[in-house]
């Protein structure tokens, strides 16, 4: 265990993967605005492009000072070797998958990985020809999916919306057994509630805009794993060119520094919150991990230090009373997103599925009276008196 590991959240949070003093001596990163970065001279040059030295910046789509600060930052607090920092969560998936998979392979994604996923898996990937299941987050579905041409396996952990959790550990015996990697998107969990690469798996997705950046200001992405499948992903992402721009990436810096402060609040937070909406008689269901309760409560004791912002619930009435539960709420925002410092609250068969009919919803999982709410840092009495009287008038 190094150091790092045994310091506390908000220490890590401050200090991981930053340098005691930096070359400059500035306490915050310096944010370098460069398009193009000079050699010295020819001989440099040269050197550089016949790998004999180690150039970090040539040209802005490959590299920034600034960005490669966040990465490292990024890396060390998730347990990681490597970072690859993108324009947004979107693109770190694409990204990522575009790296490892082609023609002919097969991947597996669990059912309530986020929406925009799985269409990104069945509109585009199977338009290049790669082969995709679509399972329930379970190690059975996943071991009854799985083919000799599989070549990934891409969960979320804690899912959307219902916070779900596979078996981590049993997750990667099954994708070692048949030469798989796993990926894992835990923007839910953060790296402070969860560390996926300790349990073996083997690239962890953020969408940084969410609690790593956690002020509902910028757009992010970041994938973290080991160093040589980073760097065939960091070629890809050259290529594609879905970069962080320096600016953006100092900002991630500076909202990961309040981290440990933001995500302890928030745990404590939603899980009163969702305790009190449990016995709530307007409520019909909750779904929260730290929750005895949630179908993976005994999942999420063994790898969650802590449930997370996010929770949702089903209110008595359907869509119509979650639309004036909604509308009712004083303090929560009605957006999208989640993860920032205020607290926001949505309908997801409105938010995200308006599109489709209550069956097809229903057919996703996506309840009528579904309502998600992200918790942020307002004092825990003020949301739960403005929730209850919201669902007192319904």
């Amino acid at each position: 265990m190094s150091d790092s590991d045994e310091r506390g959240p908000s220490t890590r949070s401050v200090h991981d993967g930053e340098p005691r003093v930096r070359a400059d001596r500035s306490i915050a990163a310096p944010v370098v605005h460069s398009s193009t970065f000079p050699f010295e001279n020819t001989a440099e040059l040269m050197s550089f492009m016949r790998g004999e030295q180690e150039r970090p910046q040539e040209y802005g789509r490959y590299g920034n000072p600034t960005v490669a600060a966040c990465e490292a930052k990024l890396a060390a607090l998730e347990g990681g070797q490597a970072a690859v920092l993108t324009s947004s969560g979107m693109s770190a998936i694409t990204t990522t998958l575009f790296a490892m998979l082609k023609a002919g392979a097969h991947v597996v994604f669990t059912s309530d990985v986020y929406r925009k996923t799985r269409h990104f898996a069945l509109s585009v990937l199977q338009r290049y020809g790669v082969d995709v299941d679509i399972v329930p987050p379970s190690l059975d579905a996943l071991r009854a999916a799985m083919r000799p041409s599989t070549k990934v396996v891409f969960t979320e952990a804690p899912t959307n919306p219902y916070g779900r959790l596979v078996d981590l550990e049993g997750l990667v015996a099954l994708a070692k057994e048949h030469r798989a990697k796993t990926i894992i998107d835990a923007t839910f969990a953060t790296p402070l509630n969860m560390r996926p690469l300790e349990y073996g798996i083997d690239l962890v997705i953020h969408s940084t805009t969410k609690y790593l950046g956690g002020h509902n200001d910028l757009l992010g992405g970041v994938v973290v794993g080991k160093g040589p499948m980073l760097e065939a992903i960091r070629e890809q992402h050259g290529t594609l060119g879905a970069v962080a721009d320096p600016q953006t990436a100092f900002l991630t810096m500076r909202g990961i520094k309040t981290l440990g402060l933001r995500v302890s609040q928030q745990n404590k937070t939603a899980l009163r919150l969702a305790s009190m909406l449990e016995e709530h008689p307007a409520v019909a269901q909750v779904w929260y991990p730290m929750l005895e309760s949630h179908p993976d409560h005994a999942l999420a004791r063994r790898y969650l230090r802590g449930g997370g912002g996010v929770l949702s619930f089903e209110v008595c009435g359907g869509l119509e009373a979650g639309s004036r539960l909604v509308d009712a709420v004083r303090i929560p925002k009605l957006a999208a997103s989640l993860g920032g410092v205020e607290s926001l609250i949505e309908q997801p068969p409105l938010m995200s599925f308006f599109e489709l009919s209550p069956e097809q919803r229903a057919a996703l999982g996506i309840k009528e009276g579904l309502i998600r709410m992200s918790v942020g840092i307002e004092d825990a009495q003020d949301l739960e008196a403005d929730l209850r009287c919201a669902l007192d008038g319904l």
